[in-house]
């Protein structure tokens, strides 16, 4: 895989949406989701962010993971999808797609590794190759990233680095 896309709420977060007196919006992201995000981007895995929404908070945290792809407010998210693969050079079938609800199937049913969080909506599992065994917020994306870096063989390496050795020393 050259590229793994992410719905945001109920992938990212827990799809709970909390709004405040001001009516400003606060979303919780996992920090070690966001672990498995920087491993990512240090194993050279583009990474992209489809949401149907518009959040601050997100274009906040994507900033501060160097998540330079981030597509919001996407009420058609294959085109975003498709929008992504030329700007990357990568085909559909180099992608790996997280979502949670029926708004991502259509990017879910075009990529070459489609994924299903844990709590995802049971006709989007269907339709998806693998399901995580975290839910959507708590880890699921972690999850993810840590398949994509064990199949690269990379895994053992970026774990072990905060050990101060590497396997086989």
């Amino acid at each position: 895989m050259k590229l793994a896309v992410f719905d945001v709420d109920g992938v990212l977060t827990n799809g709970s949406i909390s709004l405040d007196p001001t009516g400003a919006e606060h979303k919780i992201f996992n920090v070690r989701d966001g672990q498995g995000l920087k491993w990512l981007r240090e194993a050279g895995i583009e990474i992209g962010i489809i949401s149907g929404r518009v959040s601050p908070a997100v274009e906040e945290r994507m900033a501060a993971l160097g998540i330079q792809y981030v597509y919001q407010g996407q009420i058609d998210k294959l085109a975003a999808f498709d929008d992504l693969c030329a700007k990357l050079g990568v085909g559909a079938a180099e992608v790996a797609c997280v979502g949670d609800d029926v708004p991502d199937l259509a990017i879910l049913c075009k990529a070459g590794l489609a994924v299903a969080v844990a709590d995802a909506d049971p006709f989007v599992v269907q339709h998806c190759h693998w399901r995580t065994e975290l839910a959507g917020g708590c880890g699921a994306v972690r999850e993810v990233c840590e398949l994509l870096l064990e199949a690269r063989g990379l895994l053992d390496t970026l774990r072990c680095r905060y050990l101060k050795w590497v396997p086989g020393d």
